[in-house]
């Protein structure tokens, strides 16, 4: 059984805590290591060693900067496959997922790495007589992330290639249910030449947590979670006095019209509702169906789901185990209660015959007809596979279920009638809109964030928002006068 642990000042660290955590096998049941649980003294080692590499990286070259960055990318993209089995040996999401997932990480390393046009000042000459005014955008110092499970690769690198390619250095605390991938992240680091301390990597609880929060030589905190801990982290990273981005939960509608294309919705209900078992903070988890609509989408969405083979991710099933048994176990007691509070229980995968283990973690897709917006199914994240049909009449009626929802994370909206379609991403509050398409998560040059309750602070993630979080702007004056004095003047400056 191995050891997972911490990635100080270029090395793997063991760290003084004796706590630790299991790692386990979803597909399996299977314990297959221990993570070691940082205390305060080894999460303030990390920051240290953070803020020990911050002024060189700082003062190091954007060209060399961006040249350790492009050595990073090749790397990861030679190796992609490795990661995606890590992912899925503790993670459970099938092996293609996995892939998907680092790809799209990737993209926002590529995104990084022609970030130099982003670092841009400005400059005014002769602002006032002899005045000249230039401002520049400088790295904020040691920078925090706080990941999650469902995406153990592709949410920290949301923000750390921006992060570091700016000019901070990084203390990444990734799931200690998931914790490999960052180590893995970490060693690729060092492969790709990144100096010892600009990535670190110390796995924990929320024990590190709040040290993250609260040592003020953090100055920023990039998190994704639920929205009960965004909320916490975002009160009490800024009562620290840090920037906080915080991304809480989502509960995703779908919307379709009755003059959609009820094959092509179908296909996307499935796809975006039972991908990654459900375990995904942009998966569609409500069908809002629309009118005469209703009945034969209903009927193709449960053809389609009936097909899904689930099983062990390495044997090329369609939808993994969920992540932990105590998971697999709460999010089938959303199930019951969705039945006893009067929805039809369409198709049930609580009974699922799984492709795997007989232990794994296994819940088969779920579909939930004639759901209330009072029933639990329909008012919790559930993060599963479980997908919920809420009949309403009209548009307006599907519009004001949305906007009335306390998240905003992501919406879709299926229809082949441009107008409506243009109507709705502009009267809809909900920050990410996919038109015909079931899961709008933006490219890496736009930035990835919601409304609501799905997110905490003023900053998405990636994009411009993201170079705009990770540095500070300066505004520098200057004048260089012939060698003589103006004489005293304690009058207010004024420009002439």
């Amino acid at each position: 059984m191995q050891t997972i642990a911490h990635w100080l000042d270029g090395k793997a660290f063991a760290g003084t805590g004796g706590t630790t955590a299991p790692v386990t096998n979803p597909a399996t049941g299977v314990v297959t290591g221990e993570v070691t649980l940082a205390n305060v003294a080894d999460t303030r080692a990390a920051i240290d060693s953070a803020a020990k590499a911050f002024p060189a990286w700082r003062d190091t070259s954007l060209t060399r900067r961006t040249q350790i960055l492009f050595r990073f990318r090749e790397l990861l993209n030679e190796r992609k496959e490795e990661l995606a089995r890590l992912i899925t040996a503790e993670h459970g999401k099938v092996l293609a997922d996995a892939i998907g997932e680092v790809s799209r990480g990737l993209e926002v390393v590529e995104f990084a790495c022609g970030i130099p046009h982003l670092l841009q000042g400005g400059y005014t000459e002769n602002a006032s007589t002899k005045v000249d005014i230039f401002s520049i955008r400088q790295p904020l110092g040691p920078v925090a992330i706080i990941s999650p499970f469902n995406f153990p690769a592709m949410v920290p690198m949301w923000f750390f290639p921006i992060a570091i390619a700016a000019g901070n250095t990084v203390v990444l605390k990734p799931s200690e249910k998931d914790p490999s991938p960052s180590l893995w992240l970490a060693r690729l680091w060092a492969e790709a030449e990144l100096p010892a301390g600009v990535f670190t990597v110390v796995q924990g609880d929320q024990v590190a947590v709040d040290e993250l929060l609260d040592n003020p030589v953090v100055k920023a905190v990039s998190f994704v979670g639920s929205t009960p801990i965004a909320r916490y982290v975002y009160q009490r990273g800024t009562a620290a006095g840090k920037r906080v981005q915080a991304l809480g939960g989502a509960k995703n509608h779908m919307v379709v019209l009755p003059d959609a294309d009820l094959d092509l919705a179908a296909d996307a209900a499935v796809n975006a509702g039972f991908g990654s078992a459900g375990e995904r903070c942009m998966a569609i988890s409500v069908v809002v169906a629309v009118g005469g609509a209703a009945d034969e989408l209903v009927g193709k969405i449960a053809e389609r789901a009936a097909t899904i083979k689930t099983g062990d991710g390495t044997r090329g099933a369609d939808m993994g185990p969920l992540v932990t048994r105590a998971h697999r176990d709460h999010v089938a007691d959303y199930i019951a209660a969705g039945e006893s509070a009067g929805a039809t229980v369409i198709l049930d995968g609580r009974g699922v015959e799984a492709d795997g283990a007989t232990d794994g973690f296994w819940l088969g897709p779920t579909i939930l007809d004639n759901v209330a917006t009072d029933m639990s199914v329909y008012t919790d994240e559930i993060f599963g596979p479980v997908l919920s049909v809420v009949r309403v009449d009209t548009y307006d009626d599907a519009l004001a279920l949305i906007n009335a929802n306390p998240y905003g994370n992501g919406t879709a909206l299926f229809t082949n009638d441009g107008g409506a379609a243009r109507r709705f991403h502009n009267e809809v509050e909900v920050g990410m809109v996919g038109i015909n398409v079931p899961i709008p998560v933006p490219m890496s040059y736009y930035s990835f964030g919601g409304w609501k309750n799905s997110l905490f602070g003023d900053a998405h993630a990636h994009g411009a928002d993201g170079v705009r979080f990770f540095t500070r702007t300066k505004a520098v004056t200057t004048r260089w006068l012939d060698p003589s004095h103006g004489g005293l003047n304690l009058g207010f400056p004024q420009n002439r």
